[in-house]
């Protein structure tokens, strides 16, 4: 059997909005990401923390 690990990180877009990917959609490291993220909630939560932490605009 194949391991299908999924990781997410916290990728900050141009516009100043936050996004959450997976290993396989994130392209070249960036300034501005957060993670390894093991999965997709815990990316959410650290999304939800920069928010309040003024480093992201809301969505």
């Amino acid at each position: 059997m194949k391991s299908t690990a999924q990781f997410w990180y916290v990728i900050k877009q141009q516009d100043g909005t936050c996004q959450v990917v997976d290993f396989a959609t994130k392209q070249a490291k960036t300034p501005d990401q957060w993670g390894v993220f093991a999965t997709e909630q815990e990316a959410i939560a650290k999304k939800i923390g920069l928010i309040r932490a003024g480093k992201c605009q809301p969505q």
